[in-house]
């Protein structure tokens, strides 16, 4: 019998060990899936910040581009209604009484005689009669003559006899200088 306390005795000892190591192993493969865990939670919270900055940066991209596409379709809009207040401004100027084109020639063939002694003015068809009028009665345009007709609004282009001096005492001219000049302030009141 002795024995078999012995046997029984080793097996005990056998079985607490086997257990020992058991629940070492046990605590050891939790302790590792804690870890595991630990690291998955990380790396799912890294992955999850890194989708929500991503995110953010297409929204801000997005609405960026959003906001461009708008502000460049108000400004072909704003552009195409300033195009057609620029062509019906020559319009309306086209659309004046002769006698208005007839004294407007004449003030700007005298302005183009005080800065060209002798030349030629060219002139639209509907202002030519205007211009051949203003020559012949002032004393002032006698050095000058009607070179002939150019596709301009309205106005006066005066050269010097030698053709180094070009004057443009068009309408369009002057329109394009208003324009220049008085654009900013139009637009404001126009758009804002």
């Amino acid at each position: 019998m002795a024995l078999d306390a012995v046997v029984g005795e080793i097996r005990n000892k056998g079985l607490n060990e086997a257990a020992a190591i058991n629940a070492e192993a046990k605590a050891e493969a939790d302790k590792i899936l804690a870890d595991a865990n630990a690291k998955a939670a990380a790396i799912k919270s890294a992955a999850e910040e890194e989708v929500k900055r991503t995110v953010a940066q297409i929204d801000a991209r997005e609405v960026a581009a959003a906001n461009l596409a708008v502000k460049r379709e108000v400004l072909n809009a704003e552009k195409d209604l300033l195009d057609k207040v620029y062509t019906a401004t020559i319009d309306a100027i086209n659309a004046l009484p002769d006698d208005f084109h007839k004294k407007a020639v004449r003030e700007l063939c005298k302005a183009a005689a005080k800065e060209i002694s002798e030349g030629v003015f060219y002139c639209n068809a509907r202002d030519a009669p205007a211009v051949e009028a203003a020559i012949s009665e002032l004393k002032t345009l006698s050095k000058f003559t009607l070179a002939g007709t150019k596709e301009i609004s309205g106005g006066v282009i005066a050269e010097s006899k030698d053709g180094q001096l070009q004057l443009d005492f068009s309408y369009g001219a002057y329109l394009s200088d208003v324009w220049e000049t008085g654009l900013k302030d139009a637009s404001e009141a126009l758009f804002k």
